[in-house]
């Protein structure tokens, strides 16, 4: 292990050589190794040595009991003490630092030969038990007979036990070459003590990164059935684990190129757009995820943005399934860690590994959502940019069938001054979208509704949300602005549970029950039932819910306006039964006028009803728009005002999601985004009474039914009024 002319010019350990240490510290830790941890000895170097003469005997130090035990001591917490641990060590023990230094150079060397021959051992006895079996169904084979004839058997007559043993032996045999070879490659050492071989030793995983946390719900919302995909997939195995890893730093790579690299790969597209170019992509990375299969398309985008947030919150959030379906709650319907391979390493999430699954929506019952299984991977790279990817794990699934690939997408996040952020976005997916509606076929196909745009796009109107949340310079000039800090923070609690509420229940999810009712009119009304027990932030009961999807000759910002506007409320609300409509607090979100969140107080005209409060928040951007409301009780509201915890204020949230139509067209030119149609989703939730589903009455159903058309209609006649 040692070898004499690995130094020139200097004595190793002569104490009045004029050598310094931070020369010696120049070479690896592993460039010294003697035989011995508890000595070390001096050399002469290659310049000072008579070639003509015989080497001179080597010297040895040997350390005193108490020097040994002290570093043993030290070894055990800190293996790879730093410079400063070091000279604290050798002044306490009487040691020059390189000394200590070498010490625990050669301590590790010793540590690191028994753990190889520990495994060794143990791959022998591994390898001599699967010889043994071997010899055991030699010798079965070889004396196996015919029941019927007494004759030697075939194969095929062999006992169940006895091929299920050869099977298990073959399995066994190629998953212990298999993962020495894996381990060898990422740790540099095989991995014998692999627990479905060697249960009776603790686990390697860490020498992985992989630690199983349990699965962590991201669920949005409720959950309105089960037995779905999203559920019924459990995280992957022991085995799949270091492909797992392979792919994602794969992944990785790819999102870099892809979030940085122009022309060729992008080619410029209308109105400002990029688009892949699919076949410089196969041919600059032409391993991947394979071929796409027949059937789906790619549907491809890049956006870039400055957000109000600084670098590691935006990482919390993306690694964190909770916050990520919060912030994208328009997008994510629902999300789940299945497993966290790696938490990352120095106290962030450097190096977080993450295997996930989640449901992406668009806001309306007539676009299917899509489903992905797969890993999220997050690294800080060395000129300090964060990045965050996703990458599909379908050939892990119970089903090789899907309906939607997710190839190498997610972010990249860099650092600017003062708290912002530059996000630029990549979403790459191969999906199979003949199920979507004709109308929102357009905004599908443009990429707004699942693209890098979108995401971006909500990401920057979140940031402003939660800038704005945090502000505290608020003037008290305007009465309806709330000022207190704690009735600020309670309030927009609430509308972020009633927005995600509403999200929740508005879409395609595979986790509704979707019923479709006989349309009267153009438009398809959907119903669905559920239950509502034990939940303090909803009335129990029964809970009807209803929705549409139609569109509209209206630009989406005068369909917004025109419905977060409460002097123009009473032209549709039917439930304010035509009183005047008063807005008494608000809370602004950001740049946007419209971004704000809404108390508002409906004066009846009736004088014997009395009067109700109603929240809202509306929020818009420039891929789609909300208007989400929901009745309130008065003194629950008080309560909220006054910084109490919104929690256990019951909402039944009702409202409106507003999507352009897609890119607007004059004469064959696309025009800006926004500047045709609106595709409008009403949605409707309200209480029945607390009988069984079963003797749920038509009436309920007409109801809701005649409620939802009939504000569809006043909608229509309205906007078109106003476009007049």
């Amino acid at each position: 292990m040692f070898q004499p002319n690995m130094f020139e010019s200097h004595h190793m350990f002569d104490m009045t050589s004029k050598s310094s240490e931070s020369d010696l510290g120049k070479l690896k830790d592993d460039d010294y190794e003697t035989k011995s941890g508890t000595e070390t000895m001096e050399i002469p170097s290659g310049d000072d040595q008579d070639p003509s003469q015989c080497p001179k005997k080597k010297r040895y130090h040997r350390h005193t009991q108490r020097q040994i035990q002290e570093m043993e001591a030290f070894f055990k917490e800190c293996p790879h003490p730093d410079d400063k641990q070091r000279k604290e060590l050798s002044r306490e023990l009487g040691l020059e630092p390189l000394q200590v230094k070498f010490w625990f150079q050669n301590k590790r060397t010793q540590m690191k030969a028994q753990h190889e021959r520990h495994e060794n051992q143990i791959l022998k006895s591994e390898n001599e038990k699967l010889r043994a079996e071997n010899n055991r169904y030699k010798e079965a084979l070889g004396n196996a007979t015919c029941p019927n004839c007494g004759g030697p058997a075939a194969l095929g007559e062999m006992s169940f036990d006895e091929q299920h043993l050869r099977i298990e032996n073959a399995r066994l045999r190629e998953e212990i070459d298999r993962i020495s070879a894996i381990a060898a490659k990422y740790v540099g050492k095989p991995l014998s003590s692999f627990p479905q071989l060697s249960s009776h030793l603790p686990s390697r995983s860490l020498d992985l990164g992989f630690n199983n946390l349990g699965t962590q719900s991201g669920f949005v919302g409720e959950m309105f059935g089960g037995g779905d995909l999203i559920r019924s997939i459990s995280g992957p195995s022991e085995a799949d684990k270091p492909m797992i890893v392979e792919l994602a730093v794969a992944a990785m790579e790819e999102l870099m190129r892809m979030a940085q690299t122009g022309e060729p790969l992008w080619i410029p597209g209308e109105n400002s757009t990029e688009m892949l170019n699919e076949d410089e992509y196969l041919r600059t990375f032409p391993r991947g995820i394979g071929p796409k299969p027949l059937g789906l398309r790619s549907e491809a985008s890049r956006e870039s943005s400055v957000v109000i947030m600084n670098h590691i919150n935006l990482v919390e959030i993306l690694m964190d399934v909770n916050q990520w379906s919060s912030v994208f709650c328009g997008i994510v319907s629902r999300a789940m860690t299945l497993e966290v391979l790696s938490t990352g390493v120095a106290g962030n999430y450097n190096g977080a590994l993450q295997v996930m699954t989640a449901e992406f929506q668009v806001p309306s019952p007539l676009v299917p959502t899509r489903e992905n299984y797969f890993v999220r991977y997050c690294k800080q790279h060395p000129d300090g940019t964060w990045a965050v990817v996703d990458v599909s794990l379908d050939n892990l699934r119970p089903s090789p069938i899907s309906k939607c690939r997710r190839r190498p997408s997610g972010c990249l996040i860099q650092e600017l001054p003062n708290g912002y952020s530059k996000v630029t976005w990549v979403e790459h997916v191969e999906v199979d979208d003949r199920s979507v509606h004709d109308i929102y076929r357009p905004v599908v196909n443009s990429g707004l509704a699942f693209g890098a745009k979108r995401w971006v796009a909500t990401l920057d109107r979140q940031c402003e949300r939660l800038a704005s949340s945090m502000a505290s310079n608020i003037p008290a000039g305007d009465l309806c602005v709330i000022t207190s800090p704690e009735g600020r923070k309670s309030m927009l609690k609430l509308a972020e549970r009633m927005v995600t509420s509403f999200c929740t229940g508005v879409g395609a999810s595979t986790a509704h029950a979707w019923t479709t009712l006989s349309a009267t009119g153009s438009d398809d009304v959907r119903v669905m039932t559920r239950k509502s027990m034990d939940d303090p932030g909803r009335p129990p009961g029964i809970v009807l819910s209803a929705a549409t999807s139609f569109w509209i000759p209206v630009p989406p910002k005068r369909v917004f306006d025109f419905l977060r506007d409460e002097n123009s409320r009473s032209e549709w609300d039917i439930l304010s039964n035509g009183g005047l409509v008063q807005e008494m607090a608000h809370i602004a979100n950001g740049r946007e006028p419209g971004n704000c969140v809404s108390l508002l107080r409906v004066n009846s005209a009736n004088s014997s009803q009395s009067n109700m409060l109603v929240l809202q928040e509306s929020c818009t951007d420039s891929t789609g728009s909300y208007v989400i409301y929901a009745p309130v009780d008065i003194v629950a509201m008080n309560m909220v005002l006054s910084g109490g915890d919104p929690d256990y204020v019951a909402l039944l949230p009702s409202g409106f999601a507003i999507l352009p139509d897609g890119p607007g067209l004059k004469g064959g030119r696309i025009l800006e985004v926004g500047s045709g149609g609106s595709l409008l989703t009403v949605a409707f939730q309200i209480l029945v009474d607390s009988v069984p589903t079963a003797k749920l009455s038509l009436g309920s159903v007409a109801t809701v039914n005649s409620l939802i058309k009939c504000t569809v209609e006043r909608i229509k006649a309205a906007v078109m009024c106003d476009k007049a």
